[in-house]
């Protein structure tokens, strides 16, 4: 390239020679904030007067002057008040566009970004309209994109904009949107406000009908996490986490660890009563009564006791449902509710129930549990009750009897015989009794299940009774071969 030829890239780094000149020479200077205040005052009154475009022009050479002298404080102040004037103007194209502005500008000091993000992030509630407030909302999530020293930002302003889809009706929308931010990778952010935010994901998947996506973002948070972790210093910020990272207060509105507790509870009973799983609804209950806020209240605390009963009671038998039902009877708080005692007991005591008289004995209960057993899923759950009962009641016929006719069983089911038979069948596929049907003559045999290893001992035992036959016979015969003297083998 020929001497004092003039191209772009020799324009270019000419102009980068200049701006690395003056930034040396800004960072040897000291500013002089009393002047700063006054020439900041001086450009806000011109701009109240009218001349919006010439106090915007002033603001930011000063901007640029402190930002190529690194003085955050100093750039700070100025980006400060060109948002500030804009939006007294109620200019929000030209707030909009200064934003992108200021964040773009080379060398733009970090502290900068996240000041000026926080102060417009203000702004969003004040605007006149919902488009204007979703465009300045998506302005900032432009700015804040793959910024690491923004993303409390950014994930606040994505919240808010789902916020805004939720108002209108669009629960697909608002479950997408949030679902774009992974705060659980976010060092800063508080544990309170990442609990809260990936709950509000499993709201709005459980709203929109997404139990898949929902179960998913459910495990990011652990029951650990509730666990009130004791502050030195007694206060959240100041915290630090990470890598030293400081943890940043919570945002406005956050619950707290005790109110997030029982939220995440709620949601995951929710996700379990469409799976029909009563036995994990009946345990998400039961650490809903541990907790402080309820069990000192005697009301709330009666109200969940009474949900644990029937979902325990709901719940197929096994031996963890065995477990629950006999913790759930030995509660002391149960004395006081004593046709749920007599309920759990029914289940416990190996005697015949008869449904008749159950269900008439227990109708004003189950009237008064409409979350229970009213609404869309009611039927299904009465249903449910119904087929434990016979459960209870075959397990109790196959503890007594050894051998019985299918008419009798259907008489201690309280069953016709078809039904009797089709219920006793899945209980013997399901492992939970061991029954042979003599279906020709009628007769039900009940037998102990031995396991394989029980059989497998057994023919060891019977195969061991034989060799030691064998042997012994094999030495009475040498013994009179012997004594007789006549070889083994000859006629």
């Amino acid at each position: 390239m020929v001497v004092g030829e003039f191209t772009a890239s020799s324009i270019a780094n000419e102009q980068d020679r200049l701006e690395e000149d003056q930034r040396e020479k800004l960072k040897t200077s000291k500013v002089d904030y009393a002047k700063l205040d006054s020439d900041v005052a001086a450009l806000k009154l011109l701009a109240a007067k009218g001349n919006l475009a010439e106090a915007l022009e002033g603001l930011l050479n000063l901007e640029k002057q402190h930002r190529l002298g690194e003085d955050a404080t100093a750039t700070k102040a100025a980006c400060a008040a060109i948002l500030e004037v804009l939006f007294k103007a109620k200019d929000w194209k030209a707030l909009n566009e200064h934003i992108v502005l200021l964040a773009k500008r080379r060398s733009q000091l970090k502290q900068v970004v996240q000041a000026f993000v926080r102060q417009a992030m203000g702004y969003v509630d004040q605007a006149p309209d919902k488009e204007t407030r979703v465009e300045l909302i998506k302005t900032l999530q432009t700015v804040t994109e793959g910024k690491i020293y923004v993303e409390i930002e950014r994930a606040r302003l994505t919240r808010r904009l789902a916020g805004i889809w939720e108002e209108e009706g669009k629960i697909d929308e608002a479950a997408d949107t949030l679902q774009e931010v992974a705060v659980e990778t976010f060092g800063a952010m508080a544990k309170t406000e990442k609990i809260f935010y990936i709950l509000e994901q499993v709201r709005l998947c459980l709203d929109r009908k997404d139990f898949i996506r929902a179960q998913i973002l459910a495990k990011k948070v652990s029951p650990r996490a509730f666990v009130e972790q004791p502050n030195k210093k007694g206060q959240a910020t100041g915290e630090v986490g990470i890598e030293g990272t400081t943890i940043e207060a919570p945002d406005a509105g956050t619950p707290t660890l005790e109110e997030l507790k029982l939220r995440y509870y709620e949601l995951l009973i929710r996700y379990h009563e469409h799976q029909d799983a009563y036995l994990e609804i009946c345990r998400c209950y039961k650490a809903i009564a541990a907790m402080p806020s309820v069990a000192e209240d005697a009301k709330r605390a009666a109200t969940v006791l009474r949900k644990i009963c029937w979902f325990v009671v709901l719940a197929p038998t096994s031996s963890d449902q065995v477990t629950l039902l006999t913790d759930a009877a030995a509660t002391k708080a149960l004395e006081e509710l004593p046709a749920y005692k007599d309920l759990l007991q029914a289940f416990i005591t190996p005697e015949v129930v008869w449904w008749g008289v159950f269900s008439k004995r227990y109708a004003d209960e189950m009237a008064a549990q409409e979350d229970v057993f009213g609404g869309p899923g009611g039927a299904a759950r009465l249903k449910a009750l119904r087929l434990r009962v016979t459960e209870h009641n075959v397990l109790v016929v196959a503890k007594y009897y050894s051998r019985l006719t299918l008419a009798r069983l259907a008489e201690l089911l309280d069953l016709p015989v078809e039904e009797a038979e089709e219920r006793l069948s899945e209980m013997v596929v399901a492992g939970a009794v061991t029954a042979k049907i003599n279906r020709p003559a009628g007769i039900v045999r009940f037998a102990l299940r031995r396991a394989p290893a029980e059989h497998l001992n057994g023919w060891a035992a019977n195969i061991r009774r034989l060799l030691e036959v064998v042997e012994r016979a094999t030495q009475d015969i040498q013994k009179e071969s012997m004594v007789h003297k006549v070889p083994i083998g000859v006629a």
